[in-house]
């Protein structure tokens, strides 16, 4: 069977693009609708109320879109808002993936047992990791750390700079940040800091990444339920609020012009 309907992928930031991407990579004949909900990022910082209000708008938005899949490419999102979103997606009989649970299991099933997690404060508040992880494996201990400063730093374009590495190492000297195996970057914006946290470890701790574990999780979906669309004929990307920064990040993660456009929902 062929489905042409588009993958609906929504985050507060650029973090989501590098989801998409992926998507993009492992599934190219399909078609995506992404939404950058820019005027309320970062979510990190906003209430669990908050986010649950935003994220309902933008599940709404890919709904109406007819999407076959909705994609939560936001972890403060999937930490706080799952509930809110599948329910939405549930009265459509529409599928949701968030990006804590693939990655959960990944880490739950693999050979960790000390493993860290780095992310916006909105997900270490809500403890999603460590019940996820804990609930698939409940031998492995799960050490969340809440790092707010690195979501505007990456938003800023400082992400290679050495502002950049200070602050990752400063974070990553905490106590419970130090005799980890594993270290989840728990949010989708710290895929363009990988290679400090990388660098801060000296290469000895295995680092989770959550756009390809989400990617294959798509792929995989798509094709046990004979979902998959025959040919990508154009993808579109929507946002809250147009910042340059933003269409520079697009282009950055896509290798080339992205054409996006603003939305009120």
């Amino acid at each position: 069977m062929i489905d042409s309907r588009p993958i609906g992928i929504f985050d507060s930031g650029v973090g989501g693009l590098s989801i998409a991407k992926e998507i993009k990579n492992f599934c190219p004949q399909e078609n995506i609708i992404y939404f950058g909900d820019t005027k309320h990022l970062p979510y990190g910082q906003k209430s669990a109320q908050a986010i649950k209000e935003y994220s309902q708008k933008a599940t709404r938005f890919l709904l109406e879109q007819d999407c076959k899949i909705i994609v939560v490419a936001c972890n403060s999102a999937s930490a706080n808002a799952l509930k809110e979103i599948k329910n939405l997606a549930r009265e459509r009989k529409i599928k949701v993936i968030d990006v804590i649970t693939p990655v959960a299991e990944k880490v739950a099933f693999g050979f960790d047992q000390q493993v860290g997690v780095i992310a916006t404060q909105a997900t270490v508040n809500a403890k999603m990791y460590t019940r996820k992880i804990r609930r698939f494996n409940k031998h492995i201990q799960v050490y969340e750390l809440a790092t707010p400063l690195l979501v505007p730093m990456i938003e800023e374009g400082l992400s290679k700079s050495d502002i950049s590495k200070q602050l990752i190492n400063r974070y990553l000297s905490r106590k419970k940040m130090q005799n980890i195996d594993t270290i989840i970057l728990g949010c989708t914006h710290y895929s363009f800091i990988q290679r400090w946290v990388d660098s801060f470890y000296e290469g000895r701790i295995k680092i989770i990444n959550s756009p390809l574990i989400v990617a294959n999780e798509l792929k995989i979906f798509l094709e046990e339920n004979r979902m998959q669309a025959e040919k990508s004929t154009q993808d579109y990307f929507w946002v809250s609020d147009l910042t340059l920064n933003y269409t520079k990040f697009a282009k950055r993660i896509f290798n080339k012009q992205i054409q996006i456009k603003l939305i009120k929902i």
